[in-house]
């Protein structure tokens, strides 16, 4: 049985925002085959979800494309967006910035499982033609 490493981050929500939405968290685990990383995005990511308790070194930490000594090197990464109800334009930057390291480092970035809003921007933004968007984190590692 293979054993896999689990790294979570969640922000802890301030007064202000626990009525309005859940926290954000981002869990990294490995896929199936080797060389694959999920990142699953929960709760939504914004500017202020993101960023105001989760220092900016962490949340690029957890889209580091090193692979931790379990690992085998990243040939294939895939966002879970299943739980991420909504992101806004900084939320997208943050996608946008880490697909141009994927593709610098030979890293194939698909992404799985939004929900219409987030689909949405996507494809406003014209994002959903430079990364592939699947339906399932599972039709993700058959691609």
């Amino acid at each position: 049985m293979a054993t896999f490493t689990v790294t979570t981050v969640t922000t802890a929500a301030p007064r202000w925002q626990t009525w309005n939405s859940s926290p954000f968290c981002i869990e990294r685990t490995a896929g199936r085959a080797a060389g694959t990383v999920i990142l699953r995005f929960s709760g939504p990511f914004t500017l202020r979800d993101a960023y105001t308790c989760l220092p900016t070194e962490k949340l690029s930490k957890m889209l580091d494309l090193e692979p931790t000594p379990d690992e085998a090197p990243m040939v294939r990464n895939i966002l879970d967006l299943t739980a991420c109800p909504y992101m806004d334009s900084s939320g997208l930057g943050v996608i946008v910035t880490h697909h141009v390291r994927c593709q610098k480092r030979g890293v194939r970035l698909i992404a799985a499982g939004m929900s219409p809003r987030v689909r949405e921007i996507f494809k406003m933004t014209k994002v959903d033609t430079i990364i592939p968007i699947v339906e399932t984190v599972e039709q993700a590692e058959e691609a």
